[in-house]
């Protein structure tokens, strides 16, 4: 049995190689996976223990499908912190960033709905939208990845554009010039605007900026996030929206009709998140800055090419071949894991991502097995 919907999915490529690259480990091969982006570290002990407090104590039932009012009031408090005001009536919490992200779409993306994104982006927007019944308008980025000619790909079918800083896969911070032409975008044509903003606190070099920062656009924007990167809880699944009550209330309504609320008991463990100390996200970032530039200094030494890797924790790689025969081969030849450039739009067809969230002992092996790979 075959439906549409489906079949204009692919499968994601990034869960795809991680997927192999573990089954080769499960062989006892010496596999390092810089293929998938999840931090290496174990989430802070405050947090699991909230966690294991609010179990002991009997937290395990139906909350608001909108999250408990204790998260709910803990992510308008750190918003007030950035000078940025909101209510209770501006935020969704859910399952995971990527379902808040699939509800924005699902809420305002009808049948023929042009989506704009930009090539390279991260693997799950388009997926999203297909399944929302939108096209995918791919948009390619400026040569120093910088900029993209956004203003010339708008037509009269155009309903959204989804942006993503930093970005995934590049590592790139956007530009506050670049984020004021989107403003003036959004604001000219109309048009509905999903900032992801998930790597917010995983930056290095630049100044990160929201899109809530620009409240001229309030009413048509959607911001996510969440805490998978910034707290080391990707398998926690918790991730929060925040936009319009009008826009909010109707991602409500689908989620009531699907997961209902996020985990009950990993609600608890976000309000211990946001609200205790930060040191441990400091100490993080840190340590993600300093595999930065081991990545950044080794692939400079073996002349490769690469976005700028001003946040996040991936770098863009271009191997000057063709990317997906390139990680294909780089997996099986020397049990590295990377994720071609193609997986993530249709420009980059000689690029890979490589994520370092990684040990820095296996970053370093990692460039020795690139550097060997390179000159077989």
């Amino acid at each position: 049995m075959r439906t549409k919907r489906v079949e204009r999915l692919k499968p994601s490529a990034t869960l795809e190689i991680s997927e192999t690259a573990k089954r080769l480990k499960r062989e006892g091969k010496p596999v390092i996976d810089a293929s998938v982006g999840e931090p290496d570290f174990r989430t802070p002990e405050h947090i699991v223990n909230a966690a294991i407090k609010a179990l002991k104590e009997g937290k395990t039932k139906y909350t608001q499908t909108r999250g408990i009012p204790e998260l709910v009031e803990a992510i308008i408090e750190k918003y007030e912190k950035d000078g940025v005001n909101l209510d209770q009536k501006n935020i969704v919490v859910t399952p995971g960033a990527k379902y808040a992200i699939f509800e924005a779409i699902m809420s305002l993306i009808e049948d023929g709905d042009e989506v704009i994104l930009l090539d390279p982006s991260w693997v799950s927007f388009e997926a999203c939208v297909l399944l929302a019944d939108g096209k995918v308008r791919w948009v390619p980025h400026s040569k120093d990845f910088q900029d993209a000619p956004i203003e010339d790909c708008i037509t009269n079918k155009t309903k959204m554009i989804i942006i993503n800083s930093p970005n995934n896969p590049l590592g790139v911070v956007y530009p506050k010039k670049f984020l004021k032409k989107i403003r003036d975008l959004v604001i000219d044509h109309n048009l509905f605007l999903i900032s992801d903003e998930i790597y917010e606190k995983i930056v290095f070099d630049e100044k990160f900026e929201s899109m809530l920062k620009f409240e001229e656009i309030f009413n048509n924007l959607i911001v996510i996030n969440g805490f998978s990167k910034t707290y080391a809880m990707t398998g926690w699944r918790l991730g929060f929206a925040v936009g319009s009550e009008q826009i909010i209330s109707k991602m409500i309504k689908i989620q009531s009709h699907s997961v209902s609320h996020p985990t009950s008991f990993v609600q608890y463990a976000g309000v211990a998140a946001l609200k205790g100390d930060q040191k441990c996200v400091d100490e993080m970032v840190k340590r993600f800055k300093r595999r930065r530039d081991i990545v950044a200094k080794g692939l400079k030494i073996l002349d490769l090419e690469f976005a700028p890797p001003q946040g996040a924790f991936y770098v863009f790689v271009k191997v000057k071949q063709d990317g997906l025969k390139f990680s294909k081969s780089f997996l099986e030849k020397k049990f590295v894991a990377t994720v071609p450039g193609i997986a993530f739009g249709q420009t980059f067809t000689e690029w890979i991502r490589v994520s370092y969230a990684i040990s820095e002992n296996e970053i370093n092996e990692f460039l020795k097995r690139l550097n060997e790979f390179l000159k077989s």
